[in-house]
Order: structure tokens, then C-alpha cells, then sequence
């Protein structure tokens, strides 16, 4: 059921289950280009999901089946995602003399040296990535581990809103699947390519070289300190806050006070992001950066970096080239667009082989 092996039978609907919302995303597929069929964005409970470990799986199962209303379809298998920092994850090389119940058998010897916690309790997997270069003998194997309680949750999760939960995946390999439709720009294949994710408890900085993920780094920060700002100066709820910054009806006295000094912010630590990037080794300068999560869709903050970093920031949009059904309302889309990618990624895992 974890990362990389699950069972398929057609598509599947992509859950993204963050810290403040579920994001879900239907995709359908014709030949090599996918369609959007529906999505749907709804706020979680604060409590429901804390530092990627869901709390309340009653609380998670009922927004999740709000998601499936909103969304207007008949679905009935998901896939979600744990965090990449709840996985460890370690490329070895293995001998391709062994059969596939041996090579199982291997890499639980494998991963016992190097997990720290009985296997008892670990959700593993593994993929065979091709023989190694200049030794036809060996094959390329990516070894993935989680706890299983991590695994478990998001099952229960999906299963008790009334879909089949699939595949568990990881976070980060939904990003690495959506990077193509992000960036569509011929570069060179040496050119670097930030995509930094905004959520509400964390901003994670991913750099691309190619269509791989070269480094990664997270730190806590996240939109839950601009939602409390609003809500404890101005009386307003947790969810009519983050409802009001999704549509950007807030008022223009709370957009001066409160999001426009957040915005500053959260630009100070994009800065520091790609401080230790730069400071992590002989790296280039990145070519261009793309935001996504939901609090990247501050009004002006691309515009911002940009002119602060020097870096051409845009929003991180993996529809901009699809087919969108006609009951998908086009401009609410387009703002909520950056907070879909990781369900995006999640749906398009649906159709992999």
C-alpha cells in the first residue's frame, strides 16, 4: 500500500491532507494529456492535523467527504501522501540475480541496518530504478520507509469518508510529478529551478535540476501565523479567515494591518530558504522560482520576490496547459491553483504504470 507499489485499477482521485485544508483533484487522461474533471478546497478543523500527523480521523473522514460534494463527482479509490519528513528514504545496489521474493527478502536485511525502529513498525517499499552504470550486474534500487501509524491514518482517513485509499505516496514525488506541467519552458537541462511550497504550518524549498528534486529543505513557517493574526485582532473565525483569504475579500483596513507586513515576512523567509541553499554547496543561481500552497497565493508576493530576490517568481499553476471541464469554475481555479499541485501530482500517480 505505501510509496511506490500500490495496486491501480484506472484513475485516481489525488488527496492532498494538509495542516488547514484537504485539496482533492480528479484528472482524467487521453493519450499524454490530462484533463481536469473537478477539485474541491476545504478547511480542516485546527486541530484535525498537526505537524503532518492526523489527530482526528473522524474530523479528517467527514472534510474529506465535504471535499467529495464539492467536488460533484462519484469517486471511489483515492491516493494520498505522508510528508517527506515523516520518510526515510536510501538508494542502494542490489545483485539482479535475485528473484522478486528474494529481493524483498534483501532489502528488509537492508533496511534493518539503517532504520531506527523495528520493522514491525515500518511501512517499507522499494523500486527498482535500472542497472548501475558501468555494471550490468547490479540494479539501482530506492528504498522508501515510514511508520506505519503515519500510513495507517490516512488510510482509515479515506476509507472511513467512503473511498477505497489505494496508494500511499510520498509528498515530494507528487512535486517531482507535476514539475513538468509547471514549468513547460525549454531550459537547459543544467538550468536550476526552485519550487517553494507555502502551507499553513510549513515552507519547504525544493530545487529542481532536469525534472529531479536536488535538494530539498523544510522549515517551520507556515500561514497558520497570518490566520491567527486575523482571528484573534478582528473577532473573525478560523475558517471565515482562511475563506476570506482564498477568495482575497478581506477588507482593505486587515489587508494593510495584517497581510501586507505577513507578506514581507514570508519574503524574508524565502530569502533565508535560499540563503541555505546557496550556503549548502557549489550551487548556480536558481533560473527561476515558482510558489505553491495556499498561502503562496498572497496578493503581490510574487511580484515581490522577484523584485527582491532577483529571480523571475511566478505561480506554480500544473493546469495551465490541460483541458478543464466545463463545470469547474475557471477563475476561482486560478487562485486556488497553487494549492493543488501535491493533489495534482497525487492524481497523476493514478495513471502510472
Amino acid at each position: 500500500m505505501f510509496g511506490l507499489l500500490g495496486n491501480k485499477s484506472g484513475s485516481l482521485v489525488g488527496l492532498d491532507i494538509g495542516s488547514s485544508s484537504v485539496k482533492l483533484v480528479a484528472l482524467s487522461k487521453s493519450g499524454q494529456s490530462y484533463s481536469l474533471e473537478a477539485y474541491a478546497v476545504v478547511s480542516l478543523p485546527p486541530t484535525a492535523v498537526i505537524d503532518g500527523n492526523i489527530q482526528d480521523v473522524g474530523e479528517v473522514a467527514s472534510t474529506i467527504e465535504k471535499a467529495i460534494k464539492v467536488a460533484g463527482g462519484r469517486m471511489s479509490s483515492a491516493i494520498a501522501a505522508v510528508p517527506a519528513s515523516a520518510v526515510i528514504t536510501k538508494r542502494i545496489e542490489m545483485s539482479n540475480a535475485f528473484s522478486e521474493f528474494e529481493l524483498e527478502d534483501q532489502i528488509k536485511v537492508e533496511a534493518d541496518q539503517f532504520i531506527p525502529y523495528s520493522l514491525d513498525e515500518v511501512a517499507l517499499d522499494f523500486e527498482v530504478q535500472g542497472p548501475v552504470e558501468n555494471n550490468d550486474n547490479l540494479n539501482r534500487v530506492l528504498l522508501v520507509a515510514c511508520r506505519k501509524g503515519d500510513v495507517e491514518q490516512r488510510e482509515d482517513a479515506i476509507n472511513s469518508a467512503g473511498l477505497q485509499c489505494q496508494v500511499v505516496d510520498v509528498d515530494t514525488y507528487a512535486v517531482e510529478r507535476t514539475f513538468p506541467l509547471i514549468s513547460s519552458e525549454q531550459r537547459s537541462a543544467d538550468y536550476l529551478i526552485g519550487v517553494v511550497d507555502i502551507g499553513a504550518a510549513t515552507l519547504t524549498l525544493n530545487v529542481f535540476k532536469g525534472k529531479e528534486i536536488v535538494y530539498s529543505r523544510e522549515q517551520a513557517f507556515g500561514g497558520n501565523d497570518l490566520t491567527n493574526s486575523i482571528h484573534q485582532q478582528y473577532g473573525m473565525s478560523i475558517e471565515e479567515v482562511e475563506q476570506s483569504l482564498r477568495l482575497n475579500d478581506l477588507s482593505p483596513e486587515i489587508n494593510e494591518m495584517v497581510v501586507l507586513p505577513f507578506r514581507g515576512t514570508v519574503a524574508q523567509q524565502v530569502s533565508r530558504s535560499l540563503q541555505f541553499f546557496y550556503s549548502s554547496g557549489a550551487h548556480s543561481e536558481l533560473s527561476a522560482l515558482y510558489l505553491s500552497g495556499g498561502t503562496a497565493t498572497i496578493d503581490g508576493l510574487a511580484d515581490q520576490l522577484s523584485e527582491e530576490l532577483g529571480i523571475t517568481t511566478k505561480m506554480a499553476n500544473p493546469f495551465v496547459s490541460m483541458a478543464i471541464n466545463s463545470r469547474v469554475n475557471r477563475s476561482r481555479l486560478e487562485r486556488d491553483a497553487p494549492s493543488l499541485v501535491k493533489a495534482c501530482g497525487l492524481a497523476m500517480r493514478g495513471f502510472e504504470g
